[in-house]
């Protein structure tokens, strides 16, 4: 299991300091347009593409707006994406994606449209068709729009496929979920007959509940923790850290990682700024 936790650590890591950089470019007016970043969020992705990895499997991959560590965590080119937020024509959608609708066809990772939760239907229409594994990331505010509701129990219904995966940070920007509803996305989800987890996002309890994942429909609710607000604009403070967490429990190797990987992080952003 410690070798499991190091290498999602690698992933973990260099989201971190991608998006650590990118808020930096944000504060100094760099970027100019919003830029929704994941960070607090990495351990999801970052360990959901570590299993696929270690299972040989190569799924279509649908993001959320919050998608810059997903796109990361299933091999996006970093300089690319750096590109991308700063608008240029090499960046991964060619400069006209903006930070929201990141993608990259060589790995299948599809782009969000900008409406919400709309990446849910259209990855269950492109798993019906394909009838390949297929991963949708969707926020815990999108997964309340009625076309996410539905495309569950057709999920259900043609027994597909797919992984539909909850980042649920508690929050639709500084709303809590107990102000805008009173269900839980996993209870919901079971009443469509999917089968459905809620957990943390520990790397392991995500590995132990994915046993099943592609054989049939499931859903992981994962909570975590943003560190950022919503498009950048100011930083939730001190709330619990997987990722600080983790280095910590993995001790010397994830500090090794992680100064190897905030020097590479941080000459890219220098590199691609200064051309």
């Amino acid at each position: 299991m410690l070798n499991f936790s190091i290498e999602v650590f690698k992933k973990t890591s260099l989201c971190r300091h991608f998006e650590n950089e990118a808020y930096k470019n944000i504060k100094r007016k760099v970027i100019k347009f919003p830029v929704y970043l994941s960070a607090g969020q990495e351990y999801a992705p970052s360990t959901i593409a570590q299993i696929v990895k270690g299972l040989n499997l190569h799924p279509d991959i649908f993001v959320q707006h919050r998608c810059h560590s997903t796109y990361l965590s299933f091999g996006g080119n970093l300089k690319e994406l750096i590109d991308e937020l700063l608008g240029k024509k090499s960046g991964c959608s060619r400069g006209m994606g903006g930070s929201a609708s990141i993608q990259c066809r060589k790995k299948k990772i599809f782009g969000h449209d900008g409406l919400m939760g709309s990446q849910v239907p259209i990855a269950v229409g492109s798993c019906f068709a394909s009838k390949k594994p297929t991963i949708v990331f969707v926020g815990d505010s999108a997964a309340e729009e009625d076309y996410v509701l539905s495309a569950l129990g057709w999920a259900v219904t043609k027994n597909l496929p797919i992984l539909f995966i909850v980042e649920d940070n508690d929050l639709s920007i500084l709303t809590e979920k107990k102000v805008r509803r009173s269900w839980e996305m996993h209870e919901v989800a079971k009443g469509f007959g999917l089968k459905a987890y809620n957990i943390s996002d520990d790397p392991i309890e995500i590995k132990d509940n994915m046993k099943n994942a592609f054989n049939e429909p499931l859903l992981l609710n994962i909570n975590t923790k943003r560190k950022y607000w919503h498009a950048g604009a100011g930083d939730d403070g001190e709330v619990f850290d997987r990722y600080e967490y983790e280095k910590k429990r993995i001790g010397i190797k994830a500090f090794e990682i992680d100064k190897k990987n905030k020097m590479l992080v941080e000459q890219a952003w220098k590199k691609q700024l200064e051309k």
